[in-house]
C-alpha cells in the first residue's frame, strides 16, 4: 500500500485520529455552543419552582413495576409541592413526567441528543423542554436546580448521575440534598460491594453511606425527601 493509499484509508476510517490543529479549531468553535447550552438552560430552569430529579432506565417497558412506581413517586411529589425533572426520554423518564403532569406539577425534560433516543416524551411541559448536546452541561442543570434525586433502576447513565451527585456532596462542591435509591432487589448487589469492598478497604468513610437512602415504595421515597427538609429546617418556596 502506498503512502497516499494509507492516508486515504486513514481519512475514511470512522476512528481517524484528529491532528492537533483540527482539535484546536473544533474546540474553539465548541465553546460558543457550550456557552449557548448553559445560557439557554439557566434561563429556562430559573423559572421553575422546587423540583426533584428522577433518574432511571430508558429501556423499562410500560406496565413494568418500576415504570408504575416512577409515575406514582412523581405524582406524590407534586402533592407536597415539588415539580419533577427527568432526562426527557422514554420509559422511567416518561413515567415520571407523566406522573408530574397528572399531579399538576412542573414537568421538566432535559434531553440529550443520542442515536437511540430520537425525541422527548410527550409528558413534558412545553416551556420546560430543553435539549443538550453535552452531557456535562445537562448534568449541571440536574444538580443546580434539583432539591433531591430519586434514582430508579437503570444503566450507565443512571449510575453516572448517581455517583456524580454523591461525589459533589461528599467533596462539598454542592449543598447537601437527599438521594433516594428505589428498589432493594436492584441496588442491593451494588450496595453490598460498596460496603464490603469500598468501605472496608478505606476508600470511603462510614458517614458517606448516609448520602443515600434505599427504599421500595413511593411513600418511603417521598417521605424521605419531605423529612430531609423538615429535619434541616430548609424552607422551600412552595
Amino acid at each position: 500500500m502506498t503512502d497516499r493509499e494509507k492516508e486515504d484509508d486513514r481519512i475514511k476510517s470512522p476512528f481517524r485520529q484528529k491532528d492537533w490543529n483540527e482539535i484546536r479549531i473544533n474546540d474553539s468553535w465548541a465553546l460558543f455552543k457550550i456557552m449557548a447550552e448553559f445560557v439557554n438552560g439557566y434561563e429556562a430552569m430559573s423559572k421553575i419552582g422546587p423540583c426533584v430529579s428522577i433518574f432511571g432506565s430508558a429501556r423499562t417497558p410500560k406496565g413494568h413495576k418500576y415504570y408504575d412506581l416512577a409515575e406514582d413517586i412523581a405524582f406524590q411529589l407534586t402533592k407536597i409541592g415539588f415539580g419533577v425533572i427527568t432526562g426527557g426520554g422514554p420509559s422511567i423518564m416518561e413515567a415520571a413526567n407523566k406522573g408530574a403532569q397528572k399531579g399538576g406539577g412542573s414537568s421538566v425534560g432535559l434531553g440529550i441528543t443520542l442515536p437511540f433516543e430520537t425525541s422527548l416524551n410527550p409528558y413534558i411541559d412545553r416551556e420546560y423542554e430543553i435539549n443538550f448536546d453535552y452531557f456535562f452541561a445537562r448534568k449541571v442543570m440536574f444538580v443546580k436546580y434539583s432539591q433531591g434525586f430519586i434514582v430508579m433502576p437503570g444503566g450507565f447513565g443512571t449510575l453516572d448521575e448517581l455517583f456524580e451527585a454523591m461525589t459533589l456532596i461528599q467533596t462539598k462542591k454542592t449543598g447537601r440534598f437527599p438521594i433516594v435509591l428505589v428498589g432493594t432487589e436492584y441496588w442491593s448487589g451494588l450496595l453490598d460491594w460498596i460496603k464490603k469492598t469500598v468501605l472496608e478497604e478505606g476508600y470511603i468513610a462510614e458517614k458517606d453511606l448516609d448520602l443515600f437512602r434505599l427504599v421500595d415504595t413511593a411513600e418511603e421515597a417521598v417521605t424521605h425527601i419531605k423529612n430531609f427538609y423538615e429535619k434541616y429546617n430548609v424552607k422551600l418556596n412552595f
